[in-house]
Formats: structure tokens, sequence, C-alpha cells
């Protein structure tokens, strides 16, 4: 079984929209320091830029191990132990 590359672009599309709207969370964040913003509204916007960072993490991971499920013979395929790793540096 082997992942289409049409579940592939679909990946990586949502992985990309998670990481875009990481990108204009931490924008928010820079900018409402700058302007010297309530300290409620920086920390709850710098907790929803780590919660997108953290949910493009584990998509990036779960999508390797269903590619190393799929394809465990791929030049690019991760050991269990590589995984594990990338899982736990999430953790």
């Amino acid at each position: 079984m082997t992942i289409s590359h049409d579940a592939r672009a679909t990946e990586q599309k949502k992985i990309l929209n998670r990481l875009r709207r990481a990108q204009g969370q931490l924008t928010a964040v820079i900018a409402a320091v700058e302007g010297g913003g309530n300290c409620r509204d920086v920390v709850t916007q710098l907790a929803a830029v780590s919660s997108a960072l953290d949910k493009a993490g584990f998509v990036i991971v779960s999508t390797a191990m269903r590619d190393c499920i799929a394809n465990p013979d791929d030049e690019n395929s991760l050991t269990v132990a590589e995984l594990e790793k990338l899982f736990l540096t999430l953790a």
C-alpha cells in the first residue's frame, strides 16, 4: 500500500495551513508586544501560536508514521526509534 500523490498533497496543504496560521498569530503577538499590549491578550495569543505549532508537528510526525508503515523499504523511511524520538520531541 502506497500513499497517493493526492493524499500527500492534501497532508502538506494541512500542514502549511497550520504553519501559516501560527505565523499570523506570531505576527500579532509581536505587534502586541511592540505596542505595549495587554499581558493577558499577549499570553493568550502566544498560547495559540504554541498550540498551532504543536498541531503542525503532530501532523508531520503522523504523516511520517503512515509513510513508514506504507513504504518501510523507502530510503527516506524512519526507524521506530527515530519516529519515537520525533514524537517525544513535541511532548
